[in-house]
């Protein structure tokens, strides 16, 4: 036997033993323990969401009956107001008047270092 054959038949022979004990460490030994920690993973996150829900509904529910109550009353007012006021004018009470951006465009032309002659 030549000796190139005598070594291709080593590396042959060295890749599938090698090739089956990674298979069979896989299938054996590392598949099932994968599957359990994704199993136990799975269980424990069905769980989280719920935890986590009511723990805000708690929360809101405590901190909502802390706030007191004019506190409440007093923003909420503002928030009408503000509502209203901004249906009434339309967009112009949020963003200004037409006379509004003129004064502002005046006062930029009249400032000191205006490139505008």
């Amino acid at each position: 036997m030549d000796f190139w054959l005598l070594i291709l038949a080593n590396i042959v022979a060295t890749s599938i033993v090698i090739t089956s004990i990674l298979t069979i460490g896989y299938i054996y030994f590392l598949k099932p323990y994968l599957n359990s920690k994704v199993e136990q993973l799975l269980q424990a996150a069905d769980g989280v969401e719920e935890r986590v829900a009511a723990g805000v509904k708690r929360g809101v529910s405590e901190s909502l009956k802390e706030i007191p109550e004019a506190a409440a009353k007093d923003s909420t007012r503002q928030f009408l107001r503000f509502g209203s006021e901004l249906f009434e004018n339309g967009l112009s009470s949020f963003l200004g008047s037409v006379d509004d951006l003129a004064r502002k465009d005046s006062t930029r032309r009249n400032a000191p270092g205006s490139d505008t002659a």
